[in-house]
């Protein structure tokens, strides 16, 4: 951690350990907490900082120290590590319980899923999430032609299906971000084709939503693969193209994020 000048953490007559001891205990030992009497004094003032004494060392948390000292503590879920930044300062989480209802995003940016999250289903459920281990991202491809030669296009709604049976609690939560991304990459692949144009006007057309009658026929695939869009476009360039994106979890654990594709 790096020294932030005057500031320092004092505790009268004795340090705090964060995390860990300084030395291991005597075997077979039982170990017992009780709330710390010792003083937190922080640049000569006292501090309210909850503390414990758990063999003859005082623990705290680290994120009420961060919120003392003035250093940004964080907690990332999909690397399961505590982060630290001694250049920033600490803000307040927006949610202080293990659990948090969230908004999905409307405007087609990214919501990345933690630990806790809890999303509301379409039949009432509250689904809460509770691996997100194999989740992944990456930033939307960049134009390689004007995309303001395309149709304006709306993004569509986030919606959530949810699914209980016997075999376990799915969750399909529409990816709006996703959805963007394969729209991209079909303006990429249609303005690289010359047959999908006459006059300077497009012969295709894109859908954000596959009507339920064409479930039978539509590509499902996953991970990300813009070859599964490039390929048939350059082989029908000239029809309607219907893209979707849901991630996909089972009993609270993310599964993956599946591109529903289909031409016709």
């Amino acid at each position: 951690m790096k020294n932030r000048g005057k500031k320092e953490i004092a505790l009268v007559a004795s340090g705090i350990i964060l995390g860990a001891t300084i030395a291991a205990p005597v075997a077979g030992a039982a170990l017992t907490a009780q709330q710390s009497s010792q003083k937190i004094v922080v640049d000569g003032k006292p501090v309210q900082i909850e503390a414990y004494s758990i063999g003859g060392s005082n623990y705290c948390k680290l994120r009420d120290v961060g919120r003392a000292v003035g250093f940004a503590v964080e907690y990332n879920a999909l690397t399961n590590t505590v982060e630290i930044t001694t250049t920033e300062p600490y803000v307040e989480e927006a949610q202080t319980s293990s659990s948090r209802t969230v908004v999905l995003p409307t405007d087609g940016s990214q919501y990345v899923p933690r630990v806790g999250d809890v999303i509301l289903c379409d039949d009432g459920t509250e689904y809460e999430i509770k691996d997100v281990a194999r989740w992944e991202s990456s930033p939307l491809p960049m134009p390689t032609c004007d995309w303001n030669a395309f149709p304006a296009l709306g993004l569509p709604a986030p919606i959530v299906k949810h699914y209980s049976d016997q075999y376990g609690d799915d969750l399909f939560v529409r990816n709006v971000f996703e959805v963007r991304r394969m729209i991209y990459t079909l303006y990429n692949a249609l303005g690289d084709e010359p047959e999908a144009w006459r006059d300077g006007m497009p012969l295709f057309k894109i859908s954000t939503e596959i009507p339920a009658e064409y479930e039978p026929y539509t590509e499902r695939f996953w991970p990300w693969r813009a070859e599964e869009i490039t390929s048939t476009v350059h082989a029908l360039p000239n029809v309607r193209y219907y893209v979707d994106a849901y991630d996909v979890y089972h009993d609270g654990v993310y599964q993956n994020t599946r591109y529903c594709f289909m031409s016709i």
